[in-house]
């Protein structure tokens, strides 16, 4: 609650593992998806400095949809949090009209690694809160994959949306959370991966249009 473990440990990265030995010290830490053998290799180490006795050999780790490592080679787009106290690059006309509901509108154009809000919001120091059904959120990115750490107002409901790329449905770029039409849907607070590019690799414009109202929105990511 209120960031007090994230901000202890000064982290700016999600996902983020860190392995702390018995004194209580930091001996490694990985940020993003990957380098599960790395890691697993560190823990061994880990087990065997405290005196147990693990098995040498790795666990096969067969990563699938967000677990899958980032692109690195094509990756131009950043982590980027929705919430006015980390918010970077919003650019919906006026700004940010931070604790209260506002009406929000599209500009006529985004820069990448732009993202803007259309209809009514309340945008809260972690989070924009979708005030009425309709409400869409659109960001000009360049990466295979993008992600969206969203909420629902309430467990178990779920919040219906769609994803458009370039104005088009995603086809074989839609993400496993989403159809080849786009449509999905959350019940859970968790990331969602919307897009997930098979081919080259340039900037695109992803816009998500929520037809229910509540839904909150948390974090960009890429890979």
């Amino acid at each position: 609650s209120q960031r007090a473990i994230w901000d202890a440990f000064h982290n700016v990265y999600w996902p983020a593992l860190y392995l702390i030995d018995t004194r209580g010290k930091i001996r490694h830490h990985q940020f993003g998806e990957g380098e599960y053998s790395r890691t697993e290799r560190e823990i061994q180490k880990l087990l065997a400095e405290s005196g147990s006795h693990p098995p040498s050999d790795l666990v096969t780790v067969s990563p699938v949809g967000g677990e899958v490592p980032a692109n690195v080679a094509s990756l131009r787009s950043p982590e980027t949090y929705v919430g006015f106290e980390m918010g970077e690059r919003f650019a919906s006309k006026g700004g940010v009209v931070p604790n209260r509901p506002h009406e929000y509108l599209f500009p006529k154009s985004l820069a990448l690694n732009d993202w803007a809000l259309s209809g009514s919001w309340s945008i809260k120091s972690q989070a924009a809160f979708l005030n009425n059904a309709g409400g869409k959120v659109v960001y000009r990115f360049h990466a295979r994959d993008l992600n969206l750490i969203m909420a629902p107002p309430a467990s178990g409901l779920h919040v219906r949306f769609r994803v458009l790329i370039g104005g088009q449905p995603p086809g074989s770029a839609h993400g496993e959370d989403i159809d080849e039409q786009g449509y999905g849907s959350l019940n859970k607070p968790r990331m969602y991966q919307l897009i997930r590019q098979p081919g080259s690799i340039a900037d695109r414009e992803a816009e998500i249009e929520f037809a229910d109202p509540g839904v909150a929105l948390y974090d960009f990511t890429f890979g």
